[in-house]
Parts: structure tokens; C-alpha cells; sequence
């Protein structure tokens, strides 16, 4: 136990600076810009003002990392279709749908990668792996024609898409049920509630399958030692 609140301070003081950062443009600043606007542009044009913090930091995130690959892609089609959602017209609980159709449609691809046969979450942990070390990133790609693997990946996969499908259908549901400032306050709760909990299934999910794996091997290794 000790071990682990020491390992939680160290990535506190090391990132909860960042952690701040984003908490601060992503849910903090649209906040006060929307209120601030509100009456001088009306509830469409603070929306479309407190819509820009966010799509900055996620320009300027993938500018900093300068790299293309299947995470830089995805961040930049939730970058596109950010704008898209802003230039559309309407009113402001259309702007709001809109916004929120974002997530829903990178859930759709998620699924939609399961019917093509290559699941997208494969793509980004590998995408992951190689910012963090090639080697590591060579004996994940090694696993791929493991039946295991392969399930694991498949269900990593539907499990997100249908998770950020949800999210999506939840915020929706805020936009017709509460006002607007309320609505700013909570979006952000819920993304970051649902993109937690997905964080920590899939943590869990996978430690469980490299668990089963490791026994699954020890078992026939043992087997073939006793033949």
C-alpha cells in the first residue's frame, strides 16, 4: 500500500500540473467565457466563444507531439469534427447536439473497425506503445495472431464503442434537461467520469487477460515437462 500512495504522489507531482492545465481549458474556461459572452452574443455565439479553448489545446497537443499515426488521427478527426459542429447554424441546443455527435461518431468508428475485421484499439495501443519504446511496441505487435490477444483487443474495442456511444446519449439527454451554464458545468464531469472509468476497465481488463495468458503458458509448459 505504501508502495502504491508513493507511486500515485510521484505521477501527481508529475503531472497533476498538465492534469490542471487541461482541467482548466476544458472545463473551467468555457464556463467563464460563456457567461462572459452570453450577453453581448447571445447563447449561440458564447457557445461557439467557449467552444474554442478546447479545440486550441487539442491543435496545440497534437502540434507538440508531431506525429501521425492512428492516436494523432483520431485526435485530429475530433479536431474536425469540432469545427464542423460550429459552423453548422442553428440554435444553441442544435450547436450543443452537435458538439456532443463528436463523440459519438468516433464511438461509431470504434464499431465500425470491429466490422471491418480491425479493431481500432489495437491500432492505438500500439500507437501508444511506440511513444513510449519500440521494443515494447515490437512484442505487442508480435502477439496480434494470438487467439487471445485477438479477443482481447475485439472486446477493448466494442466495449469503448459502446461506452462513448453512451456518453454521447447522456449528454444529449443534459442538453434538453438542464440550462446551459448547468449544462457546461456538467459535460465535463461526465466526460471525464466516462473516459475514467473506461480508462480503468481497460486497465483491469487487461492486466486480467495478461494474467490468464501467463497461466494458460505455465500450464502447457508444465504439461510438456511432464510428457
Amino acid at each position: 500500500m505504501a508502495s502504491r500512495l508513493a507511486q500515485a504522489w510521484g505521477w501527481v507531482r508529475g503531472a497533476g500540473a498538465g492534469v490542471a492545465l487541461e482541467v482548466l481549458v476544458n472545463a473551467v474556461l468555457p464556463v467563464v467565457i460563456y457567461d462572459l459572452a452570453d450577453a453581448r452574443l447571445g447563447d449561440v455565439g458564447a457557445l461557439i466563444a467557449s467552444a474554442v479553448p478546447p479545440i486550441l489545446w487539442s491543435g496545440l497537443e497534437f502540434a507538440r507531439r508531431r506525429r501521425v499515426d492512428a492516436l494523432s488521427i483520431l485526435v485530429l478527426a475530433g479536431i474536425a469534427f469540432s469545427l464542423l459542429a460550429l459552423v453548422g447554424g442553428g440554435g444553441a441546443r442544435f450547436l450543443q447536439l452537435r458538439e456532443n455527435l463528436v463523440t459519438g461518431a468516433i464511438g461509431l468508428l470504434f464499431l465500425g473497425s470491429v466490422v471491418v475485421r480491425r479493431p481500432m484499439m489495437f491500432y492505438l495501443a500500439r500507437a501508444t506503445m511506440m511513444r513510449n519504446s519500440a521494443a515494447e511496441a515490437a512484442n505487442f505487435e508480435q502477439m496480434r495472431d494470438s487467439d487471445r490477444f485477438k479477443r482481447t483487443m475485439l472486446v477493448m474495442t466494442l466495449v469503448w464503442g459502446f461506452g462513448l456511444i453512451g456518453r454521447t446519449a447522456a449528454a444529449c439527454a443534459l442538453v434538453f434537461s438542464v440550462a446551459i451554464p448547468t449544462y457546461l458545468i456538467l459535460s465535463p464531469i461526465l466526460g471525464y467520469a466516462s473516459m475514467g472509468a473506461l480508462g480503468f476497465w481497460t486497465f483491469w481488463y487487461a492486466r486480467r487477460q495478461r494474467a490468464r495468458g501467463a497461466a494458460d503458458r505455465a500450464a502447457r509448459e508444465a504439461a510438456l515437462g511432464a510428457a
